[in-house]
């Protein structure tokens, strides 16, 4: 799957959220850090400070030496506790525990991630999520292999011998938005040669509003099963941004692509959602179900409004 279609934080998280790994903290899911930072024995003299929603404030007692995972709630939140399936926004932080460096920050995205409270999550990051309540802070401490598996994580600077502290605060709770249907005479049109989509024309389309709703417009209606947020689908697509001369990406010219609908920008995750297998699908994504102010892709400009056509083969 094309890495310009997943959730620019998500291309992290995969590897907390689906690895499967075995976790040796505390039953109860740790210990209570309290409100103001302090570091307790979970986090093995680390003190953690700031405010809930803005980077963390992290103070390493010398290299970070644990065997095992620990979870600890620095700051105890009083909103509602995170329940099977409940979505929530999050920011991740990341540090490498034995070289004291951070390692990654979601919060240098500028906005949080959302996350689905689930069993399903890895042991090490589950704790932080499922059954804390909205308004933590979350610390995990933890060694490379727990959080990311034999070979630790090479492209985070993490080395698999390596140890790693893990910040999540858990900051509101997600509504998910409901797309808004349009007639395809709002919608860029299609242009095919030779059967497959090539690209959008966007003649006649107004330039979207960066805090513009999340569009769809169904071209054609499908039979088949009906697409769920929980499921992998299978599909054609071909992406632009609004008066491009070409797409940033599309599977036409190659084959249809499987992804789950959790693991992607969070426009397509709602907008192909009650959708039947075999539909064709005009989408206009607004920035902050996209990209946000993302700039690591040139061919996405920052607080982008994204256009998709979408033909679903398939959904399990």
């Amino acid at each position: 799957m094309s890495r310009r279609l997943r959730r620019l934080p998500a291309l992290l998280l995969p590897l907390l959220l689906a690895t499967t790994l075995v976790a040796c903290g505390d039953d109860d899911g740790g210990s209570d850090g309290g409100s103001d930072g302090s570091s307790d024995a979970a986090l093995h003299g680390i003190a953690i400070g700031g405010d809930l929603g803005e980077e963390p404030e992290v103070e390493w007692d010398g290299e970070l030496e644990t065997d095992e995972t620990d979870t600890a709630v620095v700051i105890e939140g009083e909103g509602d506790e995170l329940a099977e399936g409940d979505e929530v926004q999050a920011y991740l932080w990341i540090g490498n525990g034995t070289t004291q460096e951070k390692a990654y920050s979601g919060y240098d995205a500028g906005t949080p991630e959302t996350v689905v409270a689930s069993e399903e999550l890895t042991p090490v990051f589950r704790d932080a999520v499922l059954g804390q309540t909205i308004g933590s802070r979350v610390a995990v401490t933890t060694t490379a292999e727990e959080a990311f598996g034999a070979s630790g994580n090479p492209n985070l600077g993490i080395g698999n011998k390596d140890t790693v502290l893990l910040i999540v605060d858990l900051v509101e709770a997600y509504e998910a938005p409901e797309p808004k249907d349009v007639p395809q005479s709002q919608m860029p049109t299609i242009i095919e040669k030779g059967g497959d989509v090539t690209g959008l024309d966007f003649t006649g389309v107004e330039k979207p509003d960066a805090d513009g709703e999340l569009l769809r417009s169904v071209v054609e209606e499908g039979d088949g099963p009906v697409v769920k947020e929980t499921m992998t689908v299978t599909a054609d697509y071909l992406g632009m941004v609004y008066d491009a001369k070409k797409p940033f990406d599309e599977s036409y010219s190659k084959e249809p692509v499987p992804f789950g609908l959790q693991n992607v920008v969070k426009g397509w995750t709602y907008g192909l959602s009650g959708l039947k297998v075999g539909s064709r699908v005009l989408l206009q994504i607004p920035p902050s179900l996209g990209y946000g102010a993302d700039d690591s892709n040139p061919s996405i400009p920052p607080n982008s409004t994204l256009y998709f056509v979408v033909d679903i083969r398939d959904a399990k």
